[in-house]
């Protein structure tokens, strides 16, 4: 990833200040355009009026434009197409006629969700997923084109750029000052790929700004000539600012200016004096000193919550696609019930489906009161200050985000103000520790109700023996508004003009430097200020070069005080993992097994993107070649994919801490492996053997750091590997053993494309035990394997199991090749279902019986419905997995396996034991409306399960949901995980 910091360029580098300065608010229901004209006299904040389809062929000028993104249906296409040739239109509006963002995405979603893309905000700031694969619409038609959270950004980016480009062709808007707005609480990755979705809209340079210090910025431009009488210093301001995806929260301290101040009076630029003076006496700073965690809490759930007020009324749960309309038009009632002129009443319309989608209709009254208790009860509930917020994982798990599980948002208020109402508090006893003023932003805060019960809820917590004390509320005539002209507003303050924030970071970032004790090292504290950089020298380190190194990376926004370069205990209670950093180092002049002294420097880019650094120490002097050439640098790039099942697991230590080994054992271990591939003393066969006896330890019990070390080495010796079939193939036996399952250990997506690179259409020799034993290779490691990667397997394997080449290949290699195919679970879902397809057809082959536990295995493993380690949104519709039941409870398979029952045959019982694990996987409830097969298949799977006599649990997950044991962990995945490394893992995990 290009590194921000170089994208933000400084102004004074232009030799000619641009003339409009630019806020974009990048929302997550609604995008907003303000701008300031330097040249006019005013040099107000105005918003731009964006040109945007609102019916399939007619354009208008709103002040918002919706953050929905959505493709046209053939018909809708066809009547663009008409109406394109009967007038003229800017050309950002023709091309591509197929999609459209904004009001037309909003209201032609309704009827069509599976072709709308909402909230891509919200998974922009996904930590689970890989923000930048293709993975939205959530359950989106197949004929629909998915785009990434980035790429959907940039569509809304882009289409702003197009339209302020058409009205002002003289002004292009990448050649204008730009300042994008984001959550405070967006992580680091979330904000880099902010940068990059805007760069990607034709925007290369931009700025960002925190949105509630936007709404504020906004504040202060309303009230230029009033504000330093509504503000006095010591108070504390609280911006709480709810939008649809999230819930933001934000601390300013407002303080006397001193020496330092960086305030510009907001008359000075209308050519006045400062009205303070020339001296800085009484004068005032605002301090942004406190930002909340990130909280995916906010319009969004609220919807989600009417429409389970309404669904409760019904009969029965709704399907899939009527529950996405419900959702859209408990969205129309959230919306009007919030707003001041509400009525005491409407009416949600749920439409039916195909030839029932009039007769099917249903229409329920809901009233205010009912909305009041659904919102304000269920996530305004007056509640004290010491309430605890509840862990655990959200309801709501249709739409695939990371809601919050908690949805009471006073509760999340309350533990914030309780962590830092003290933060920045001076020595001086004028400085307030209650919050004095609140400034509300965001759609949700448009309802006076809710703004009502935040005000008691704060007057609650801080009136004490006052009581005639409340809190003042900062008014904001449009709250949908506010944060795209506060950049704006911004834009011109970084010019010079008007009333600046001091906002530093309000948390501090650590790199984990150990694991046993986990401790940290302070990398970037907690009053940094944009363009500063830093340096660790205290703790030089020697690093190989060529070999992967992962520094997992903490922030926390208790710990203030700690300064660079300080070791502290690892707290979870206090600090938050991030995506870690992780390279390569490369030194084309050294050997690979060199090592080099680095030390690590960090810095705050202009745009409040963190950069980290591994930079060659030279200190030490001794080499003068060293000394006079200039020092490497490496750039350690954050984590994008941040994929749950891989680095992450890294924080925690899973693979890690159940094995630590000394380096004379791992050594050992080495002694070994070459005494087969390099000296030729022993035979690969006793390969296992030997280990298992050097190391103590039968082979499943060795831990994944054994494990990776042994890749390691056995990568050292890849070239002796072709001596001979056995040598290849004990290679690629232990190699794969060794890599299992590609994921779980900090780096293992490096080494298993460290391992693709040397292998892939690679073998040496060419007969069954190589061939089987390079597919049992990739079966181990498939997890670690990109979309890509499987898909080539997938290829290479379809001219052999479906071009009826199969029946020729050798038993053993048939067999591992349908494994392989099973454990490939980012395969798309039509190549999936094609798999299945095929597998049942061998499947009801009476010929094929010995292949029948197999395929079985296969079968369940492609069809899940919570896949092993792959992506929820590559999952087999539930109507194709319960077709796929219903053809696996009919084969001659299962019938044949109770034909032979009576003899005790073992066939029979491989068959039991395969099916029911199968029918298992793909019936097991999940609690997602998208994914859960319907009753009566259900009903069907549990009979089968007793007439199998299956274990008793495999019925509850069917029936209830739950997690497979560790047993059954191991025959899904095909053999034993290595210890500490599950297949359990969140359901939010995405295809990368």
């Amino acid at each position: 990833m290009t590194d921000p910091a170089h994208q933000a360029v400084s102004d004074t580098l232009d030799p000619v200040p641009a003339r409009y300065c630019i806020g974009i608010d990048l929302g997550t229901t609604n995008c907003v355009l303000a701008y300031v004209d330097t040249a006019s006299d005013r040099r107000a904040v105005e918003v731009f009026s964006v040109p945007q389809w609102v019916d399939v062929d007619a354009v208008e000028g709103r002040s918002t434009l919706p953050s929905f993104h959505y493709t046209l249906t053939t018909a809708e296409i066809a009547a663009a197409e008409s109406a394109k040739s009967a007038r003229r239109l800017a050309g950002f509006l023709v091309d591509p006629l197929s999609v459209r963002v904004g009001e037309y995405a909003r209201v032609g979603g309704a009827s069509h969700p599976g072709r709308l893309i909402t909230s891509a905000k919200s998974w922009l700031s996904h930590e689970g997923v890989d923000r930048t694969a293709s993975l939205l619409p959530w359950h989106g038609d197949e004929d629909v084109e998915k785009q990434s959270p980035m790429s959907a950004s940039a569509a809304y980016l882009a289409h702003l750029r197009a339209a302020w480009d058409d009205v002002h062709p003289d002004a292009p808007m990448a050649e204008q000052d730009v300042v994008v707005t984001l959550p405070a609480s967006f992580d680091e990755v979330a904000r880099e790929l902010t940068v990059a979705a805007a760069a990607k809209a034709g925007l290369p340079r931009i700025q960002l700004i925190e949105e509630p210090q936007a709404a504020f910025y906004a504040w202060l431009d309303r009230h230029g000539e009033d504000w330093t009488e509504r503000v006095r210093v010591g108070q504390l301001i609280l911006v709480c600012d709810i939008g649809g995806g999230t819930t933001d929260l934000t601390l300013i301290r407002v303080r006397a200016a001193d020496s330092t101040d960086q305030r510009v009076s907001d008359v000075e630029r209308e050519g006045d004096v400062d009205p303070l003076g020339s001296s800085t006496a009484g004068a005032i700073q605002f301090h942004r000193v406190a930002v909340g965690k990130h909280l995916i809490l906010g319009g969004d759930n609220l919807d989600l919550a009417i429409a389970k007020s309404v669904e409760a009324k019904l009969d029965g749960p709704l399907p899939a696609r009527r529950w996405q309309r419900l959702i859209t038009d408990a969205r129309r009632v959230k919306e009007l019930m919030l707003s001041p002129d509400r009525p005491a009443e409407t009416t949600v319309q749920i439409a039916g489906e195909g030839s029932s989608l009039i007769g099917d209709s249903v229409s329920l009254a809901i009233s205010a009161g009912d909305v009041d208790r659904v919102i304000l009860d269920g996530f305004f509930p007056a509640v004290a200050l010491e309430s605890s917020v509840l862990g655990g994982q959200s309801g709501f798990q249709e739409l695939g985000l990371p809601y919050a599980a908690d949805p009471a948002i006073t509760k999340h208020l309350a533990e914030f103000l309780r962590t830092h109402r003290t933060t920045g508090l001076d020595d001086a006893a004028v400085d307030s520790d209650r919050v004095d003023l609140v400034l509300f932003n965001g759609g949700v805060l448009r309802s006076p109700a809710i703004q009502s019960r935040i005000l008691s809820c704060l007057q609650t917590w801080f009136a004490g023996d006052d009581d005639t004390w409340q809190p003042q509320a900062l008014q904001s005539p449009r709250l949908d508004l506010a944060v795209a002209q506060g950049a704006a507003y911004y834009a011109r303050v970084r010019r010079g003009e008007g009333v600046r924030i001091a906002a530093n970071l309000a948390r501090t970032y650590f790199m984990q430097i150990s694991q046993s004790p986990p401790q940290a090292v302070c990398v970037i504290p907690a009053d940094a200020q944009p363009g500063q950089s830093y340096r660790i020298d205290s703790l030089p380190m020697k690093l190989r070069v060529g070999v992967p190194v992962s520094f997992p990376l903490w922030a926390s926004s208790t710990r203030l005080a700690d300064r660079v370069g300080d070791v502290v205990n690892i707290d979870e209670t206090e600090m938050t993992a991030l995506p870690p950093i992780h390279t390569a180092l490369q030194n084309r002049k050294r050997r690979d097994q060199s090592t080099m002294q680095i030390v690590i420097e960090t810095q705050l880019s202009e745009i409040g993107t963190i950069g980290v650094y591994c930079v060659e120490d030279r200190s030490d002097g001794h080499d003068l070649d060293r000394v006079t050439s200039r020092a490497k640098r490496w750039k350690l790039e954050f984590d994008i994919r941040a994929t749950l099942e891989t680095d992450r697991e890294s924080h925690e230590g899973s693979g890690e801490a159940s094995g630590i080994l000394d380096e004379e054992t791992l050594l050992a271990s080495k002694d070994e492996i070459e005494s087969v591939f390099v000296s030729g003393t022993e035979k690969p066969s006793k390969l296992i053997k030997r280990l298992q006896s050097t190391l103590e330890l039968r082979r499943e019990d060795w831990p994944p750091v054994l494990l990776r070390g042994l890749w390691e080495s056995l990568i050292e010796v890849e070239p002796q590997r072709r001596q001979s079939p056995g040598h290849e193939s004990r290679w690629l036996n232990l190699l794969g053993y060794s890599l299992r399952p590609g994921f779980g250990v900090a780096v293992d997506d490096w080494r298993t494309a460290q391992t693709w690179r040397l292998l892939f259409g690679k073998i040496a020799h060419d007969d069954a035990q190589t061939r089987a034993e390079t597919l049992i290779l990739w079966r181990r490691i498939a997890g670690g394997l990109t979309a890509g990667q499987q898909s080539q397997l997938a290829s290479v394997l379809k001219k052999n199991l479906l071009s009826g080449s199969g029946s020729r290949a050798e038993a053993a290699e048939t067999r591992e090749a349908w494994r392989l195919i099973g454990s490939l679970e980012r395969l798309p879902i039509q190549e999936k279902n094609d798999w299945v397809r095929a597998a049942l057809t061998q499947l009801e082959r009476k010929k094929a019986s010995s292949l029948h536990p197999v395929l079985l295995w296969a079968i369940g493993r492609l069809a899940t419905r919570i896949p092993a380690y792959g992506p929820l949104n590559l999952v087999i519709g539930a109507a194709d997995a319960a077709h796929v039941v219903r053809r696996v409870l009919a084969s001659p398979s299962l019938q044949l396996a109770a034909s032979e029952k009576q003899s005790e045959s073992g066939f029979a019982s491989q068959i039991e034991i395969a099916a029911g694990l199968a029918l298992t996987q793909i019936t097991r409830r999940c609690h997602d409306r998208f994914r859960d097969i319907d009753d009566d298949t259900r009903e069907r799977v549990l009979r089968e399960l007793r007439v199998i006599s299956a274990p008793a649990h495999l019925a509850k997950l069917v029936n209830e949901g739950g997690q497979f044991d560790h047993e059954e962990q191991a025959a899904i995945f095909g053999e034993s995980l290595p210890l500490g490394i599950e297949l359990t893992r969140p359901t939010t995990s995405l295809a990368r």
